[in-house]
């Protein structure tokens, strides 16, 4: 793990790059931007660079930010009121039974903070940089134009020099997506080939193209996606490139890629670092544990660390076949001191083992918690009122929770493993983990999708490889592959030899969730806990204020 430079010294060291330069200085007279640039040097852009790396973390990290509008959107999240906890007015359930508005807080703070990583890519390319800092600028640029259009429908932006007191230019539909997959092809060939933890690369570059020619048809027309064979060509050259490169592989264990050492995953391609210990410059990692679990789960460690909030639905949740599994993996627990355990019969990837340095630490076992939960010594939970700590898949269809067992409801998803790397002390403090943007498994569904949706589709090819991937995770290989499945809601979203129920068991809770299902035409599916729906929810308002600010943005369809 590695830790950015406090933004603060960012700010000072630019200060003192330009103060410490002969400038030829007038009454009333301005700097140009040549004599900024010659002033900063490449040090100075190197540090205008390193803080729009530093933005990503503000749309990435918190639970509240794009993980929120992608995953409590869509089927694989939702957070439930608990009496008075997780109301705060409503925001949480309005995101998951598609009920928001232009003024949701959400949705504004998602804009802002994607729109800030934009305008500080953008400022680095007005300074001269290199071509390899230029390359990097554009690419975090891309990452945040990719975001904007896919959940806002449009962006705005500025090319280098542009006066900052005009309103920016705003682009949507195909010009939109044009620019970005422009951007991203020059910025390719100087993105460094082996890049450092949590540095733009060329195979992350190639990988969020991949995303751009795949949701390109989907940005146009949203109701009816359409996918163009040369688009999915790309996405089939594009990726085999990154899986012919030889520089990533399958985790030997699945969430190894979420864990306090995940800086040395072979799955990760682009992630946000953090260090164990270190103050964030933005909210840490820990969210991604201590909004899920109960109160009572960290008990001997930090009293009161888990928010017991987020939850899953018991659909998604049976998407894995745990018809087959789910009884002996509850039953078995806890198997304490163990360092290996079959508690799963298939599929790795739904959690329920031992995994060392959380389970001996805390009893917990990654990925989904459902039933009885112990401590590290195998010791059973009990919630604060003295009743045993077992999560039922059952939750009030108004998400709205006031029975005697409102503490339990909801089966819980640990994906990112708690850092307990200094014994007790960062549980709830500054964590290690770093937050997975890019990961390699995403690449490799994203070329079987092409092959399927190739206007010659190559199902042999797309089946191989989903079975060589569902191999790596120890679950069993399909007879046959399809896009989606049809009839009842269940049938359709999680059909056991679909691409889309395949992407959900490998991505869940990786924020990309709300996008597969637009993309395969099944976001308006009245899934659990969502009674209606609008086509207008295919994409989110222009917040208010941004409307305000800027004329040349327009209020999407139906707000």
């Amino acid at each position: 793990m590695i830790k950015y430079k406090n933004l603060k010294l960012y700010a000072l060291l630019l200060v003192t790059a330009v103060s410490c330069s002969k400038l030829d200085e007038h009454l009333n007279s301005t700097l140009t931007n040549t004599q900024t640039a010659n002033a900063l040097g490449s040090a100075g852009v190197g540090l205008l660079l390193q803080g729009a790396y530093l933005d990503l973390g503000g749309p990435f990290t918190g639970q509240d930010q794009v993980f929120s509008l992608e995953e409590n959107s869509a089927d694989e999240s939702l957070v439930p009121t608990r009496g008075g906890d997780w109301d705060d007015n409503g925001v949480w359930r309005v995101i998951h039974n598609h009920t928001w508005n232009a003024d949701h807080g959400q949705v504004l703070s998602v804009f802002n903070n994607l729109n800030k990583l934009n305008f500080d890519a953008t400022n680095v390319l007005g300074f001269s940089p290199s071509a390899q800092q230029a390359a990097e600028a554009k690419f975090l640029r891309a990452v945040s134009l990719y975001y904007l259009l896919d959940l806002y429908g449009q962006y705005p932006v500025r090319n280098p020099g542009d006066n900052l007191l005009n309103a920016p230019v705003v682009k949507s539909g195909a010009a939109a997506a044009q620019f970005i997959i422009d951007e991203l092809t020059a910025a390719i060939p100087n993105l460094p080939a082996s890049p450092a933890l949590g540095q733009a690369g060329a195979n992350a570059g190639k990988a969020l193209l991949m995303k751009c020619y795949l949701n390109r048809g989907a940005w146009i027309n949203r109701a009816a996606p359409t996918f163009a064979d040369a688009d999915m060509q790309q996405v089939i050259t594009l990726g085999n490139a990154i899986i012919t490169s030889g520089k990533y592989s399958y985790a030997t264990n699945y969430f190894s890629n979420f864990d306090v050492n995940n800086g040395s995953s072979t799955e990760n391609m682009l992630v946000y670092p953090n260090s164990s210990g270190v103050p964030a410059n933005n909210s840490g990692p820990q969210g991604r544990w201590c909004m899920t679990e109960h109160y009572n789960q960290e008990t001997d460690y930090n009293p009161n660390a888990g928010w017991n909030g987020f939850s899953t639905i018991s659909d998604f949740y049976n998407s894995f076949s745990t018809s087959t599994q789910a009884t002996t993996a509850v039953t078995k627990f806890p198997n304490v001191g163990a360092t290996t355990n079959a508690d799963t019969a298939i599929d790795t990837r739904l959690g329920g083992r031992f995994y060392a340095g959380v389970t001996n630490m805390s009893g917990q076992r990654l990925g989904f918690q459902i039933g009885q939960q112990f401590n590290e010594a195998g010791v059973a939970l009990k919630d604060r009122k003295g009743a045993a700590l077992s999560f039922d898949p059952s939750i009030a269809a108004t998400m709205q929770e006031t029975g005697s067992n409102l503490e339990v409801t909801g089966i819980r998803v640990v994906k990112y493993a708690p850092d307990f790397s200094s014994g007790t002390k960062y549980y709830e403090g500054p964590s290690g983990n770093d937050i997975v943007i890019l990961r390699y498994s995403d690449v490799t569904l994203m070329v079987a999708e092409a092959y399927l949706r190739a206007a010659t589709p190559n199902t042999a090819a797309a089946l191989t490889i989903v079975n060589a991937l569902r191999t790596a995770r120890g679950a069993t290989a399909l007879p046959s592959i399809k896009l989606v499945g049809s009839g009842t809601v269940q049938q359709t979203l999680y059909d056991p030899n679909a691409l889309l129920t395949e992407r959900g068991r490998e991505l869940y809770w990786e924020s990309v969730r709300r996008t597969d299902m637009v993309r395969f035409g099944v976001l308006g599916q009245l899934y659990q806990y969502k009674p209606t729906d609008n086509v207008k929810y295919l994409v989110f308002p222009i917040p208010s204020q941004a409307l305000a600010a800027n004329p040349n943005l327009t209020q999407n369809p139906g707000y």
